[in-house]
C-alpha cells in the first residue's frame, strides 16, 4: 500500500510514470534550476526520477510529488534523502525541495516541507533533519527557518559541484 501524506490543502504521494513529464519541464526551467547546478536535459531528469522512485523501494520514503486535489496532478517535489555532502556528518537526512515556478510564494513548500519533517521524525523515527542552500537562494534559507531550522554556521562548507565563492549553508532540525 503506498504511503501518502495529507495536509489541508495537498497530498504528498509517491511517483506516477505521468509524473515524468511536468518533471523534465520543471526541471528545465532556468528560473527554478539556477541554484541547483543548472537545468536538467531530459536524461537528466529522467534519471533523477527513477534515483528518486528506487530511493522509495529501497528506503520507504523519499521525495513525494506534491499535488494539489481537484486543481494541479503536479507542482514539484518535496521529500527527505539521505546525503553525504556535508563533510562533517558521514549521512545524514535532508529534507529538499523544488516546486514549477507558478507555484512559488503560495506557501506549498512550507506546508509540504512541515508535513515531510514530521513523517520524518514520527513515523520514521529520526532525530535530526538538516538541509542545505547556497547563500544566494534566499528562498529557500528563508523557508528553512520558518521551518524552525537553525543554521549551523560552523557546518557551512564548500562542495566541488558549486561555484567557488558559494559554500553551502547547513540548517539542522531536531526532534
Amino acid at each position: 500500500m503506498p504511503i501518502r501524506l495529507r495536509t489541508p490543502r495537498l497530498l504528498l504521494r509517491e511517483w506516477r510514470d505521468d509524473d515524468l513529464e511536468p518533471f523534465a519541464a520543471m526541471s528545465a526551467d532556468p528560473e527554478v534550476t539556477k541554484l541547483l547546478l543548472g537545468p536538467f536535459d531530459r536524461a537528466r531528469s529522467d534519471a533523477w526520477a527513477a534515483w528518486a522512485r528506487g530511493f522509495w523501494t529501497e528506503h520507504d520514503y523519499g521525495q513525494w510529488v506534491v499535488e494539489i486535489p481537484d486543481e494541479a496532478p503536479f507542482v514539484g517535489v518535496v521529500g527527505l534523502n539521505l546525503t553525504r555532502a556535508v563533510p562533517q556528518i558521514v549521512l545524514a537526512v535532508e529534507v529538499a525541495w523544488r516546486l514549477m515556478r507558478p507555484y512559488w510564494g503560495q506557501g506549498i513548500a512550507f506546508e509540504a516541507a512541515r508535513a515531510v519533517i514530521e513523517d520524518g521524525f514520527y513515523r520514521l523515527g529520526f532525530d535530526e533533519i538538516v538541509a542545505i542552500t547556497t547563500p544566494p537562494n534566499t528562498r529557500s534559507w528563508r523557508l528553512m527557518e520558518r521551518l524552525g531550522m537553525v543554521r549551523d554556521i560552523d557546518g557551512d562548507f564548500i562542495h566541488p559541484g558549486v561555484p567557488e565563492g558559494h559554500p553551502l549553508q547547513l540548517y539542522r532540525t531536531r526532534r
